[in-house]
């Protein structure tokens, strides 16, 4: 009963903070593995557990969603390819190097996320339906990373899009929620496919994750765009210095 209740509350949380800013897994993939699930197995069943969490972010942004649909759908498929990559790497190879590069490259993108205003100024970006050819490579790089490991994902997505997107943080946080829902759904078609996922501990994460994702969502609606942005940075930054300890 004790575990049952530890993991609905790590499932809760997590699904709490990936709809927020992402980085849900720093709480969800510790949780099983101070259960005693194997590294493989944890990262695996908390990326099919998590997928949940990211269904209802989506669900919950529906409204700041609404003229992107061209936009979310350029971009998914985008992230479909990189996330196929980023699983593939995740279940063929040992990856120790790119291993320890994750809570660098999670540091570098909360800290561009926080200069985001001004280096938009300074690289340009689309104030339409359009995008510029660089936000497709940086969601492919996302998506790839994502699939890899899940910890700060939606911090590089939600840098990427803001970057290169003109437009309001929380519809640019509400694309970012659908290209994170996309990535989760290939890594969750990978891993249950050809992963030792812990299904038993997966049903039990999935729908705390659920909830959630819907309470985040409104969480974030209530905040200022520059307080939504100071929240992504400091869970980034969180993120970073717990992987490098880790």
């Amino acid at each position: 009963m004790t575990d049952l209740l530890f993991l609905l509350g790590a499932g809760l949380l997590a699904g709490v903070v990936n709809a927020l800013a992402g980085g849900g897994t720093l709480i969800s993939f510790p949780a099983l593995l101070a259960l005693g699930y194997p590294g493989l197995t944890a990262t695996v069943t908390n990326a099919v557990a998590l997928w949940p969490g990211y269904l209802g972010g989506v669900l919950g942004y529906r409204a700041e969603l609404k003229g992107q649909r061209r936009r979310a759908t350029l971009l998914s498929i985008t992230a479909v390819l990189g996330a196929c990559v980023g699983s593939s790497l995740l279940l063929l190879t040992p990856g120790k190097l790119f291993e320890s590069m994750v809570p660098w490259l999670v540091a570098f993108a909360s800290l561009a996320l926080f200069a985001q205003p001004w280096l938009r100024k300074l690289i340009g970006g689309e104030a339409d339906e359009r995008t510029s050819p660089m936000v497709y490579a940086g969601v492919f790089a996302g998506g790839c990373y994502g699939a890899y490991f899940n910890g700060g994902m939606g911090v590089v997505l939600l840098t990427v899009l803001g970057l290169f997107l003109h437009d309001n943080l929380h519809r640019v946080n509400a694309v970012r929620a659908v290209l994170s829902l996309v990535v989760s759904s290939v890594s969750v078609v990978a891993f249950s496919l050809f992963g030792p996922v812990e299904w038993r501990a997966a049903a039990v994460i999935a729908p705390a994750s659920l909830a959630g994702g819907f309470l985040g969502t409104r969480l974030a609606r209530l905040m200022p765009a520059k307080v939504l942005r100071g929240v992504v940075v400091a869970f980034g930054l969180g993120v970073a210095v717990a992987l490098a300890l880790h």
